[in-house]
């Protein structure tokens, strides 16, 4: 399980750092002088936190061989919050009306010069919300692994009482005046040493 989430966590950074490299909007400015100019603005230019971001599930990837316990369940909480972020980023370029001022200010150009408007693509956006469900998904089987690995740790603490019981019956055997080889000679005959010698195991 913790396996599948790291590739998961892997595909969503490889995923957002191909979005950060596709182009997100085109704006097109015109200062009077030449010809109209398009400035094209990509992922890490539009969302600067798409990089940060594909760091973060990247290090949860690497983090998930090292952390077991409750600290791998705070490496999935902190990569679901991570997911929110990454779903904004992705449904923004839809939801925004307009988005000539903001990428104006991006490309450096006077709202003045606008000229032939802006024209989106949604490809990286698209492969930013794919990035945001193999992320989540990545987490919920990361604190899934967790919850998995303590309850194996307490059905293997069950099959380890009987052998340290024997031990606590043992040392009591000795408290009690038998040697060591005594209560091992009782053991390969069956026998309990810490009853009576007529009593079998």
């Amino acid at each position: 399980m913790t396996r599948i989430a790291q590739l998961l966590l892997i595909l969503s950074a490889l995923a957002l750092w191909v979005a950060s490299r596709m182009p997100w909007v085109d704006v097109t400015s015109f200062d009077g002088l030449g010809q109209p100019k398009s400035t094209t603005l990509n992922g890490a230019a539009w969302s600067t936190a798409l990089v940060p971001l594909a760091l973060v599930a990247l290090a949860a990837a690497v983090a998930a061989l090292a952390v077991r316990g409750w600290v791998l369940r705070l490496v999935g909480g902190l990569v679901a919050v991570a997911t929110v972020g990454m779903g904004y980023m992705g449904i923004g370029l839809w939801v925004t009306r307009d988005v000539a001022v903001r990428a104006a200010a991006l490309a450096q150009i006077p709202v003045t010069a606008l000229s032939g408007g802006t024209q989106r693509h949604h490809g990286g956006a698209v492969l930013t919300l794919m990035a945001a469900v193999c992320a989540l998904a990545g987490a919920v089987l990361l604190v899934r692994s967790a919850a998995t690995t303590k309850t194996n740790a307490k059905t293997a603490g069950k099959y380890l009482a009987p052998a340290a019981k024997r031990e606590a019956a043992l040392k009591e055997g000795a408290d009690e005046g038998m040697s060591e080889r005594m209560i091992w000679d009782a053991l390969d005959e069956g026998r309990d040493p810490t009853t009576s010698d007529n009593e079998g195991r």
